[in-house]
């Protein structure tokens, strides 16, 4: 989708400008290590609360899970990152003509965004996680093949090696309890926290 995402590394640029990550096999586990840890425990379980508040018309559900969205981002870059994702996501469902998302009265983080996305169309929960993930992960390795540089066949290679572990991700964060939503990755917010201060950098985060 059209949101801007190519703008944001999430922590990626800094770790392959330190050369914590050197070729294309670091790259893998690094975004392995993100979804499993990071993206299957925090996004894709309020992913699936958001699209069931917005399609039971909870709206106060729906405010406290994108308030938790915000919450849960470590650093102002990927905080940033979330809400100028959701605005465009917001501004796009208005041009193409979903006029309910003009009646909320809040600023909707990314997460949120796309689950009105996934909600208004009656999309399958468990389908609008596989495709959430996809985008990521794609993305991930769209920045890393311009940072490394990674040749386009190496980043096919990386994407047909993480596609197989999509399907368990998101097996996993459909029996996430609320208390079990979170986590944290040291060495993800700290490249993310000292890519803001980056001499020279291409992404916004």
């Amino acid at each position: 989708m059209p949101v801007g995402g190519y703008a944001f590394s999430q922590g990626l640029e800094f770790a392959i400008e330190e050369k914590w990550l050197k070729n294309s096999f670091d790259v893998r586990d690094w975004i392995a290590t993100v979804l499993n840890h990071t993206i299957a425990k925090t996004d894709l379980p309020l992913l699936i609360r958001l699209v069931e508040a917005f399609k039971t018309h909870d709206f106060k559900g729906v405010k406290y899970w994108n308030l938790h969205v915000l919450a849960c981002r470590e650093t102002l870059e990927l905080r940033d990152a979330e809400i100028a994702t959701g605005k465009a996501l917001v501004k796009l469902l208005k041009g193409i003509k979903v006029e309910e998302v003009a009646v909320l009265k809040q600023s909707l983080t990314f997460v949120a965004a796309y689950a009105f996305a996934v909600s208004f169309w009656k999309i399958d929960v468990r389908v609008a996680c596989h495709g959430f993930v996809w985008s990521w992960m794609e993305n991930q390795v769209a920045a890393a093949t311009k940072l490394l540089p990674l040749g386009q066949s190496a980043a096919q290679d990386i994407l047909n090696d993480l596609i197989g572990i999509i399907p368990s991700a998101v097996s996993a964060s459909q029996s996430a309890s609320d208390e079990e939503i979170g986590s944290s990755l040291p060495g993800l917010a700290m490249a993310s926290a000292l890519h803001e201060t980056q001499y020279t950098r291409l992404f916004r985060s």
